[in-house]
């Protein structure tokens, strides 16, 4: 960030010159001197970031949560008489406070504090640098630093800089400056080619200046480490310096406002800040630790409320599964063979499908449809007894896993799942009860269909002759047809073999349920995460996920991204607890609207007296509680 220097300068006209360096440093170390973290004054309590407010009142009347009206003024107790009177007060001094409350807001908090510097710590030939530290529960976060450079100090920065560029500048990046031209040309034109056994890159080589080039290649090489013996002082990058003022006791004053972002665990931020001051870029004096400040960070979404909400939910007994697999058989051949294609991983596959369906603590296993598809080629009436055959094939196979696995199970007892939401034991599990459906489809005409028209080494053309093709009625006739086809090598050797699946069709049913179906409720997922929105602070994803709801935690949402008219909308129409009646005057306040405002807050107060201390950390709040004097008695 840029850096200021006018405050050094201006030190350096209204310092007097008095002792030495030296002198200055031994009455820094004896006076232990150092800067001082401070807290700005807070604004004056008539002060509104809001538009559209007039000028504030001293004295209200409003309604208590019994309908009784009573006036509310700024206010104390005249000795004398007893009674009550209105004052203004007027602060003749400034108190020094070690720590502050400070609101969220929109995800973020803002934390201002002052970095005060006495002026026996300003010299023309110092540097000073400050450290601030940010400690966030045991996480110690370093702060942009803040620099002040005496106009002395930067001269000799200054100095130094110039001194490199000159250095830089002398360096020569053609080489060919160093080469005696008009001796090489000279020598050329009189020996070349003449000279035997001497090119032109060795007759260059004779006439280059060789010291003057060594020294400018060791310029080169040596650009960093001339760097650091010309400047020995660079000027500072990556510092901080926001506003500079006098204060009135002939120092300086630079106020620093970090913002931090907010996290679950944001409740209270340390300011620490430590320094030292140079000359000529080596450490005169060590700054000591100046007293820390603390933030005391307060959030909406304190005010978060653990409600749970559900939906309505169909439950139904019955439940479908599938899956497909590419089993290769034999020419002709119904038998399952691990050895042909990649029939061991496909079986693998089916084989643990199976083991999760029948562990599943949910559901039971009713029945299984094994479905053969063939392609194509042959008869039709021989594709149908084939895949028929196969069909009884694979279900004949998985009975046999089905039965072998069942006794191999470790658990011989299952569950059954409760509308309760609650699972219990039942009896053994019966792999003879599964009934296995074999179906076939001789040729599988529809998978070649969508494999032909989603295929993208078919162009159009041949794609419109498969599908005239495909008119015919007769599939043995249309088979035919599609031989005499110029791609139906392709069709047989790529497409066709696609077209070979055995399909299974799980269905089960829920455990322990008898009728078809039952409506239930289940959590609702999204507004649970409208509300872990507000805990982890994402205001915007809780305004996105709850605003449908339009509850109390929407209204937190709201509130804490400042979409008060939307507030509003929800909190006017609730119930009028402490907690609503609070966030209300939060509003109000933001409105300037002081009358409701305070008077939502003093029947929050009488509803739960805790509110009188939150009063205090909300500055909507505080800022009514000072200029009417609230919360006194």
């Amino acid at each position: 960030m840029r850096k200021i220097v006018i405050p050094c300068i201006a030190a350096a006209v209204i310092l007097p010159v008095a002792c030495g360096t030296g002198g200055k440093i031994g009455r820094l170390v004896e006076s232990k001197a150092r800067a001082e973290l401070a807290l700005p004054r807070e604004k004056p309590a008539d002060f509104r970031e809001t538009e559209d407010i007039c000028r504030r009142q001293d004295t209200l009347m409003v309604v208590d949560i019994d309908g009784r009206p009573s006036i509310v003024m700024n206010a104390i107790r005249e000795e004398a008489s007893g009674e009550m009177v209105a004052h203004d007060v007027i602060e003749a001094a400034v108190v020094t406070a070690r720590f502050r409350n400070v609101a969220e807001r929109h995800g973020k908090v803002e934390l201002e504090y002052q970095i005060r510097i006495p002026k026996e710590m300003i010299d023309t030939d110092w540097q000073l640098r400050f450290f601030p530290r940010m400690v966030v529960s045991k996480d110690t976060i370093p702060l942009e630093e803040v620099h002040i450079t005496g106009s002395g100090y930067r001269r000799d920065q200054d100095r130094g800089y110039m001194k490199y560029r000159r250095f830089v500048n002398s360096i020569v990046s053609d080489t060919s400056a160093f080469i005696a031209k008009g001796q090489l040309e000279k020598f050329i034109e009189r020996n070349m080619p003449s000279v035997f056994g001497v090119t032109e890159k060795e007759a260059a080589e004779h006439y280059t200046y060789r010291l003057l080039l060594m020294h400018n290649k060791w310029k080169m090489a040596n650009r960093e480490r001339m760097f650091r013996r010309l400047v020995k002082t660079p000027y500072s990058t990556g510092v901080r310096l926001d506003t500079v003022v006098n204060d009135l006791q002939g120092g300086f004053v630079y106020n620093y406002v970090q913002t931090v972002a907010a996290r679950s665990n944001l409740r209270k931020v340390d300011i620490l800040l430590s320094g030292s001051i140079l000359k000529r870029g080596n450490i005169i004096y060590s700054i000591p630790e100046a007293d820390p400040l603390t933030f005391y960070i307060s959030s909406i979404s304190s005010f978060v409320r653990d409600e749970q909400r559900y939906l309505s939910k169909t439950v139904y007994r019955r439940h479908e599964e599938n899956t497909a697999c590419y089993i290769e058989f034999g020419q002709g051949s119904a038998k399952i063979e691990d050895t042909l294609s990649n029939n061991r991983t496909e079986m693998e596959r089916i084989r643990k499908n199976f083991a999760s369906i029948l562990e599943n603590v949910e559901y039971d296993l009713d029945s299984v449809v094994i479905t053969a598809s063939g392609s194509p080629e042959g008869q039709y009436l021989y594709n149908e007894s084939l895949c028929d055959r196969r069909s009884r094939s694979v279900s004949d196979y998985f009975r046999r896993f089905l039965s072998s696995y069942a006794d191999s199970l470790e658990r011989h007892r299952s569950i059954s799942y409760n509308l309760d939401d609650t699972f219990e034991e039942t009896g053994p599990l019966e792999a003879d009860s599964i009934v296995f459906i074999p179906k076939m489809i001789p040729e599988n005409w529809s998978a070649l269909d969508a494999l032909v028209r989603n295929d993208i080494v078919l162009d159009d053309a041949q794609k419109a002759e498969y599908f005239s093709h495909r008119q015919i009625s007769d599939p043995d006739a249309r088979e035919k047809a599609m031989q005499s086809d110029s791609r139906y090598r392709y069709y047989r050797e790529v497409l066709y073999p696609k077209t070979r699946t055995v399909r299974f069709d799980f269905f089960l049913h829920r455990k322990g349920m008898i009728s078809e179906s039952v409506l239930t409720t289940v959590p609702d997922s999204v507004y649970m995460a409208g509300v872990q929105a507000i805990r982890d602070r994402d205001y915007e994803k809780a305004v996105t996920l709850l605003q449908p709801y339009a509850d109390f935690n929407t209204a937190v949402a709201y509130c804490a991204m400042d979409y008060n008219a939307s507030a509003l909308a929800i909190l006017e129409d609730m119930e009028r607890s402490a907690q609503v009646n609070y966030l209300l005057a939060l509003v109000y306040s933001r409105q300037g609207r002081d009358r409701d405002a305070v008077e939502c807050y003093l029947n929050s107060c009488r509803q739960d007296p805790s509110y009188v201390h939150r009063g205090n950390l909300d500055p909507e709040i505080s800022v009514l509680i000072r200029q009417y004097g609230l919360n006194k008695q």
